[in-house]
């Protein structure tokens, strides 16, 4: 594996870091936003991921995503107002290292087929969750931009952080 068990625990809690980060800039009247009538709204998008990874890791363990409890943690998720979509997405931070602290090498370089994939469930864990973090948390990052927050920068979708773009 390229990432230790420990750096990949690490970069998925740094993901969630980022992701309540972001999450601190959005204005509440704005949680409706969406750019095209047919794309998630911010709420709807925040909502998302609180169930994408929590329902990741265990179908990526078993080799198995269970519709079923995925459509039941969307239906949750819908219920949630703002502060408990963030308190849920801080949540994962601990989750993420409970669940994979555990697992060995082989856990990790053991093959399933998932999604039309057929690959480890390490490469799964950061195709699916790591890089859906990223993808999700720049798609939020945006969704801010385009709601008027034209003081946030790389520094805040990348590090996490307010500051200067640095040099």
């Amino acid at each position: 594996m390229v990432l230790t068990k420990e750096e990949l625990i690490s970069s998925l809690q740094n993901e969630v870091r980022i992701l309540v980060h972001l999450a601190s800039k959005v204005d509440r009247n704005q949680l409706d936003y969406r750019p095209t009538p047919k794309q998630r709204s911010t709420i709807e998008l925040l909502r998302y991921l609180t169930i994408m990874g929590p329902n990741l890791i265990p179908a990526i363990k078993t080799g198995t995503f269970d519709g079923a409890a995925f459509g039941a943690s969307h239906a949750a998720a819908n219920a949630m107002n703002f502060d408990q979509v963030v308190a849920a997405i801080e949540k994962q931070s601990g989750d993420y290292a409970q669940q994979l602290g555990g697992w060995s090498d082989a856990d990790f370089r053991g093959e399933i087929d998932m999604f039309g994939r057929k690959t480890s469930r390490g490469a799964h864990i950061v195709f699916l969750v790591l890089c859906g973090f990223a993808a999700y948390r720049t798609q939020l990052f945006l969704y801010l931009k385009a709601c008027g927050r034209d003081e946030l920068n790389t520094m805040n979708l990348w590090g996490g952080v307010d500051g200067p773009m640095q040099g």
